[in-house]
């Protein structure tokens, strides 16, 4: 088998060839048709996620199918297609999952982050994991809602009725939780960095009412905020953007620094809240309603060998909607 991997923190990813996997016991085997680039595996190549088991190879994002049952695995079948999030494994045991909240467990696995995941031709996972999904669309156009999708779900369910919503940083999830939203007849403003107009025209083109600058204030205070981009300075930002009661919601797993605001910002009742991971129902809700939404992703397809340029794209704010790889 192929795999990009990162070797060391900040070096480039590194194309090896590796021996074929094999699934243990309760473990499948999969054969990759695509893999989204997520900013979560910028963070792995970046070294800025603690307790990183270099060598590993990124991707959280996976489309494929089943080419190998370990014992006892009956849940899945040789060549049925599947998607593998980031959650890989829980331990089923802690408070977080005996309360239905999984996506807090105290020792998780995550694909691409503690366990190989999907910058591959191959890779194992945990078939209680993976999302069963059909023959309908491209791999390459399902591999990110693997991720984007899911995260952008599980924020979006946070803030609640909000009906006047603003997504900052308009990249790979705020491209598909714009469409949900409007499906749910929300008023959707885009906010992206200053002088991104391919962003902000792409916003519109999905049902934006509105798009502009980061540091811009929308026309209609926000009942909430979704922020995607991982800087920290927008969530005061947001707090300004917000009315009274209104909720800034943090979706990434790493953001830099948050500085110092005056208290005013937060004051009659606004509230910020960070989101975590997810849960397999997160999965199974967002790809329940994904087919009546009609989500369509918007996606830069690279060759596998290519990982390093879609994460440099990534970086640079160069794409529009999400980069995929395929083998």
């Amino acid at each position: 088998m192929q795999a990009m991997v990162a070797e060391a923190p900040g070096a480039p990813l590194v194309l090896c060839e590796r021996p074929d996997t094999k699934p243990g016991p309760g473990m499948v085997g999969i054969r990759i048709g695509a893999c989204g680039v997520c900013r979560t595996d910028l963070h792995v190549s970046d070294g800025e996620l603690p307790d990183i088991p270099y060598p590993i190879v990124p991707g959280h994002e996976v489309v494929g199918r089943v080419d190998a049952l370990g014992p006892g695995v009956t849940s899945l079948r040789l060549g049925e297609r599947v998607g593998v999030p980031w959650l890989g494994a829980t331990c089923g045991a802690c408070r977080y999952c005996r309360e239905d909240r999984e996506n807090l467990c105290d020792a998780p696995v995550f694909t691409g982050y503690t366990r190989d995941g999907g910058f591959a031709s191959h890779l194992v996972a945990n078939p209680r994991y993976c999302f069963p999904l059909g023959e309908t669309g491209e791999d390459t156009a399902l591999a990110p809602l693997l991720c984007a999708g899911l995260i952008g779900w599980r924020s979006l369910t946070m803030t609640g009725e909000a009906q006047h919503l603003g997504l900052y940083g308009f990249g790979a999830a705020a491209h598909i939780v714009a469409q949900v939203a409007r499906w749910q007849e929300r008023i959707v403003y885009a906010f992206t960095r200053t002088g991104d107009t391919a962003a902000q025209q792409f916003a519109l083109s999905l049902g934006a009412a509105w798009a502009g600058a980061s540091e811009d204030l929308p026309p209609e205070p926000l009942d909430a905020a979704i922020l995607f981009a991982p800087v920290g300075a927008l969530v005061p930002t947001a707090l300004r953007a917000v009315r009274k009661g209104g909720r800034v919601v943090c979706a990434g797993i790493h953001m830099s620094d948050i500085p110092a605001f005056p208290y005013r910002l937060l004051w009659q009742e606004r509230q910020i809240i960070s989101v975590a991971n997810l849960t397999r129902a997160d999965g199974e809700a967002f790809l329940a309603i994904a087919p009546a939404v009609g989500i369509r992703t918007h996606t830069t397809i690279y060759p596998l060998r290519e990982a390093n340029a879609a994460l440099a794209a990534l970086r640079s704010g160069a794409l529009v909607g999400a980069a995929v790889l395929q083998p």
